[in-house]
């Protein structure tokens, strides 16, 4: 209903849903310290067993039948009271002469036709509508709630003063039901308002709109009407009855809720309001609900002059089956407004205006358009905002070509489509004067990024089939904003496209190890949402959790509950924050370093010692060892001509895989899933390295403990150096089993 971005817009709606809101609230039973809620169990009384602490009470769908002073006198505090949807029949109010704070009462639906009055005078909102009354329940005493703002009535006949005793009051809303309104054939009776905001009137669902009330308000900005059954017969009655609300110079808003009624007769309600010779003030009119019957046929519509600014149509059934699409969606192309908004309708087209349009903002969510609409369209020089979203679009390229001839473009929202951006190849045309573009809930690959306005600042992409943003990709040097959330990217990208980026959006995607440079390549971030996705907690992600702590509060989003580990499995849930590996089994130089020192102090005390000792008598004991070591020689060449069953011995793994973390997408996606799904146990650094050991003795015992060794080896594995170390050992377990332990694979090509 406020889809448009307009403040005045948004202030006339609020008026308008305020009852709306207010009831979905209610449907909700919280409970709290202070709030208890007894709805919908068979109570018959107020229970007895509640504190005298509680302000809020919710009663409602029971089968309470009366209401007695000694039920609510212990609650002394209580400030809303719900007893909606029960029996009740006769009320005196007084019952609540204990309850001074109470600003709230709710009576609504129950079967109330007499009630005996008392001044509430902390009262704000009274509901006694879907009731019993044959006359408005209006009394004296009601004169003295000037707190009063909202108010709920029902009535089967009306009288012009039955209001006359809140006529000083100044109301923010009246509900009239008139659900079980009679009047005489040919009988007309009037009803003087006076001053409130709104007004909403609800009749019976199933009966033809009959009512003729002069219903006078003063002040009305927002008209709601409810339950209206239209043919064309009855339709100038309803239009009368229109004309006599429609005249007071505040009135802004017109609403209709659950409304049907013939095309011709709707025809000429938008003819009622469209001239602006006589007084209407109208601005925005709102049909929620809407069945169209009978038959569709050219009707004569008269586009003048109109102080109309925004007509919203939503949730609309057509039980026309043969009809002229063009009849329909003629008329409202040419409407001279500057805001139309249809939505959740069987509506497959819209048609190019035939003049140059006065609309600024269209919202066509959840109909069934296709890409056809508004091609080679020129008429929609002033349109700013373009909303299709929830339709049926296929090809962004024609997306694209549809804004080519929309000058004045901004906003186009193209969300939860079915777009494809597969065999795009950078010639797309688009207006540029789009600055905010919603692709999200789509199909689209990297290629969209060849794709896109060229002056866009704020681009929706999440939900897609991203995998990686392009290091070729046009440059967007005014996108501000970037959401990429929800897709399968594997890294965070880089500024060096995006010169102008702050807001980047990249939770739920495939990042393990994100890039240390980040930061320094994007200096003008001011807010990183990267929460919530499968972190490899290495060595390699230390400097990106390092540059977080660096960066000013509240550039991270969701920092640290959202940032967690997830492989190894014994880091698994560790937030990035708690992980601090040591240095040493990070650091290979330094490691290297380190075991070559602490050998050759070992060598040197051994020498030491060894003269220390008598270092003679060692070497006499050198021939032995030398004998020891030709023997051993000669048991493993003799183990090479054994029978091949005595050579296998159970082990722990059929395999062990050595990668690229780069290359980690398609191990885990596609090489993994295909091998365990044939029963092949995979050892992988990730899940099976063990906690407190060295990387290098995790390496030994994965390749010793496995029947065969797999390298995937790309570009990117030349560059590891522990990929080089992995490769090292399994080359010496290869010539030292003298086995053919060794499986190669070529992800990619490798330069010589």
């Amino acid at each position: 209903m406020c889809k448009d971005r307009k403040p005045a817009v948004r202030i006339v709606c609020f008026m308008c849903i305020v009852t709306v809101i207010a009831a979905a609230t209610n449907q909700f039973c919280n409970e709290s310290v202070l709030s208890v809620c007894r709805s919908n169990i068979g109570l018959t009384r107020i229970p007895k067993d509640l504190s005298p602490d509680i302000e809020d009470l919710d009663v409602s769908q029971n089968d309470i039948s009366e209401l007695q002073a000694s039920d609510l006198s212990f609650l002394s505090r209580l400030k809303v009271l719900r007893v909606s949807y029960n029996r009740i029949q006769q009320l005196d109010l007084s019952v609540f002469k204990f309850n001074h704070d109470l600003e709230y009462l709710d009576l609504s639906h129950n079967q109330l036709q007499r009630i005996s009055c008392y001044a509430l005078v902390s009262c704000k909102h009274l509901d006694l509508s879907f009731n019993d009354f044959d006359a408005l329940p209006i009394c004296e005493e009601f004169g003295n709630l000037t707190q009063l703002s909202f108010l709920g009535l029902s009535a089967r006949k009306l009288q012009q003063l039955d209001l006359l005793p809140i006529a000083h009051l100044h109301l923010s809303y009246i509900l009239l039901e008139l659900g079980g309104y009679y009047v005489k054939e040919n009988g007309r009776e009037s009803l003087q308002i006076l001053n409130t905001k709104t007004l909403h009137l609800v009749f019976h669902p199933d009966t033809l709109f009959f009512v003729q009330v002069n219903i006078s308000v003063n002040t009305l900005g927002c008209l709601q009407l409810t339950n209206i059954k239209l043919n064309d017969k009855n339709c100038d009655v309803f239009i009368e009855f229109l004309s006599e609300l429609t005249r007071g110079p505040t009135l802004l808003n017109v609403t209709l809720y659950h409304i049907e009624t013939t095309w011709k007769c709707l025809v000429s309600i938008f003819q009622f309001l469209w001239p602006q010779p006589w007084p209407k003030p109208v601005e925005y009119l709102n049909i929620y609900n809407l069945t169209i019957i009978e038959d569709i046929q050219k009707e004569n519509f008269t586009y003048s002059k109109t102080t109309l600014k925004a007509l919203t149509i939503e949730h609309v059934k057509n039980r026309v089956f043969i009809l002229s699409q063009t009849v329909l969606y003629r008329v409202f192309s040419e409407m001279n407004i500057v805001m139309l908004t249809i939505s959740d309708t069987p509506f497959i087209h819209m048609l190019c205006p035939q003049a140059p349009s006065t609309f600024k903002f269209l919202n066509f969510t959840r109909n069934v358009f296709t890409d056809r609409i508004f091609q080679k369209c020129s008429t929609l020089v002033r349109l700013e905002t373009l909303i299709p979203q929830k339709n049926g679009l296929k090809d962004l390229y024609k997306v694209g070509l549809m804004t080519k001839d929309m000058p004045s473009l901004e906003i186009l929202d193209v969300s939860w489509n079915s777009l494809e951006s597969d065999g795009l190849e950078g010639n797309c045309l688009w207006v540029e004067s789009i600055v905010m573009l919603d692709l999200s809930s789509n199909m689209l690959t990297d290629s969209v990024f060849s794709c896109l306005p060229p002056r866009v600042k704020v681009l929706d992409l999440h939900k897609n089939r991203i995998q990686s943003i392009p290091k070729g990709v046009m440059q967007l040097e005014s996108l501000q904003e970037l959401n990429v959330a929800f897709n399968s990217l594997a890294d965070l990208p880089g500024c060096g496209t995006f010169s102008s980026l702050s807001v980047l959006i990249l939770d739920h995607n495939m990042v393990s190890h994100p890039s240390a440079d980040f930061f320094q390549s994007c200096q003008k971030i001011r807010s990183l949402k990267a929460g919530n996705n499968p972190f490899q907690c290495t060595c390699e992600l230390r400097e990106f959790i390092k540059n977080i702590g660096q960066v000013p509060r509240g550039v991270v989003e969701d920092w640290p509950d959202s940032y967690k580990c997830d492989y190894p499995e014994s880091y698994k849930g560790t937030p990035l924050k708690d992980f601090h590996p040591s240095q040493l089994s990070c650091n290979t130089v330094l490691l290297i370093v380190t075991v070559g020192a602490t050998m050759l102090l070992l060598a040197v005390t051994m020498t030491l010692l060894c003269i220390y000792l008598d270092s003679p008598w060692y070497l006499r004991m050198l021939p032995w060892y030398v004998r020891m070591v030709f023997q051993w020689t000669q048991t493993r060449r003799r183990a090479r001509n054994l029978p091949l069953e005595e050579l296998q011995r159970p082990l722990q793994f059929h395999a062990f895989i050595s990668y690229s973390e780069h290359d980690s997408a398609w191990v885990k996606n596609e090489l993994v899933p295909n091998l365990e799904k044939e029963d092949v146990r995979i050892c992988l650094h990730e899940r099976n390295f063990v906690p407190g050991r060295s990387i290098v003795e995790n390496i030994v015992n994965c390749i010793e403990k496995s029947y065969k060794s797999i390298f995937v080896l790309s570009p990117n594995f030349v560059q590891s150096e522990w990929c080089h170390y992995e490769l090292y050992f399994a080359h010496h377990n290869l010539f030292h089993a003298g086995s053919d332990n060794l499986i190669l694979i070529l992800l990619e090509p490798i330069q010589q």
